[in-house]
């Protein structure tokens, strides 16, 4: 049978997502794009914001006009339906089977029985995860659930606690990852920089990074979703002296306002989230650094958005994303007073209107310098290639054109001068390596 599977939302979602496609194909689904092709329609959701829930609504209820014609079963499985299972099947009965997070690990087993099969007599031999990716970079999740209960997240009651991967599982993971062509691994969780403290009683991302820089065909290692108040000065002597290591980290902050920190329950303030980043940069003068903030949470006024505005002027992040304030039910913040959404769409854009300037200052100073670039791809219609520098993670950051003086493929590796620079993207010519 063919099996149209659709994951939604994060990057931690895909990996579960590669995980299920590979346990359907060893029982003998065949994947495919085609929806009027596909028998079995699976379809991992999200749910941490609105926009990611209504995402997931309007996809199920797509597969579901597709039941008339030749699907014969939709499963809905991940955030989305351990929030809201019982509301999914009143309100959607098109859905045949809800599978929550917990029962994930037996996809194959709830579409085998919303189908009637009887279990396949051997399981055919599978890989960890299918490769959903372009192949040459892949995610790392070395944790799950989290145990920081922000006001505003939803993930503790969804995830769980916080659970570590054991670091051998990882490792052979990562090797087989290495094997299939892979060259940058990008490491997530709800939080990296917690690794290790559930099984460990230490924190041992650092010691993960050096065993995972020892995997042959490895070259990168990115770091995401590391919070501020755990970043330690080992963390940051592993980053600068391991050479596999991307000097970029993804460090949350949310805001720049004390005030509204507290309400968030985050556990940094402002001079503390000062104070690793200065460690950062005296370290690294060429760290990249990536942050996130909420705009218009509950309670935040104008005097607490100026701070947030003065701190990001201040702190010349290299990437900055915003997101406005979703208000999620079961939350702490969601009886806390809200602020008007117009309000809220308006500060996101102010921010995002002072980062476009600083984005734009910090690349024009990289005119002229070689950084090291991994091809993600080609534009014929343009004769370019596109790729990344150490500074950029796929999808949320910049890209590199680059002008080619011979013929490169997916995944290669290659020295770029950059000849021109906008706000979030570079221009480039391949160079030789610098001295």
């Amino acid at each position: 049978m063919k099996l149209l599977y659709v994951s939604l939302g994060c990057d931690k979602n895909l990996v579960d997502s590669e995980r299920m496609i590979s346990a359907l194909q060893g029982s003998g689904y065949i994947l495919t794009d085609d929806e009027s092709e596909a028998d079995v329609a699976v379809v991992n959701t999200c749910c941490f914001i609105h926009d990611a829930k209504q995402e997931s609504i309007d996809t199920i209820c797509q597969l579901a006009r597709l039941k008339d014609k030749k699907l014969k079963a939709l499963i809905v499985c991940g955030c989305l339906a351990e929030r809201y299972e019982e509301e999914i099947k009143s309100e959607i009965p098109e859905v045949d089977a809800v599978v929550r997070i917990p029962q994930a690990k037996d996809i194959a087993a709830a579409v085998d029985a919303v189908l009637g099969k009887s279990a396949p007599g051997g399981i055919a031999e599978r890989a960890p995860r299918t490769i959903s990716t372009p192949g040459h970079y892949e995610y790392l999740k070395i944790a799950d659930g989290c145990n920081k209960r922000c006001s505003y997240c939803i993930i503790p009651k969804l995830r769980g606690p916080y659970r570590s991967v054991p670091e051998e599982e990882l490792i052979s993971e990562a090797e087989y990852l290495a094997s299939q062509g892979v060259k940058e691994l990008i490491l997530v969780a709800q939080e990296t920089t917690l690794y290790g403290t559930d099984i460990y009683g230490h924190k041992a991302l650092p010691e993960l990074l050096c065993k995972l820089s020892d995997i042959e065909g490895i070259q990168w290692i990115r770091i995401m979703y590391a919070y501020p108040e755990e970043v330690t000065d080992e963390l940051i002597e592993v980053m600068s002296t391991n050479p596999k290591i991307c000097h970029y980290i993804d460090i949350p902050i949310q805001s720049g306002s004390d005030s509204v920190l507290m309400k968030m329950g985050r556990r940094t303030r402002r001079d503390e989230i000062r104070d690793v980043i200065g460690r950062l940069r005296a370290a690294m003068d060429d760290i990249c650094i990536r942050t996130t903030l909420i705009a218009g949470f509950p309670g935040e006024t104008q005097e607490d958005f100026e701070e947030t505005y003065r701190f990001v002027n201040e702190m010349e992040f290299d990437r900055l994303g915003v997101f406005t304030y979703s208000r999620e039910e079961g939350t702490p913040a969601y009886d806390m007073p809200q602020v008007d959404e117009d309000a809220a769409a308006e500060r996101k854009d102010e921010l995002y209107e002072l980062q476009q300037a600083v984005s734009y200052e910090i690349s024009q100073t990289l005119i002229g310098k070689t950084v090291r670039v991994m091809i993600d791809g080609y534009l014929p219609d343009d004769d370019v290639y596109v790729g990344r520098s150490y500074r950029d993670a796929p999808d949320i950051d910049g890209l590199v054109f680059v002008y080619p003086d011979r013929e490169l493929v997916t995944g290669d590796m290659v020295y770029v001068r950059i000849t021109d620079a906008k706000e979030y993207d570079l221009e480039g010519v391949i160079s030789d390596e610098p001295a």
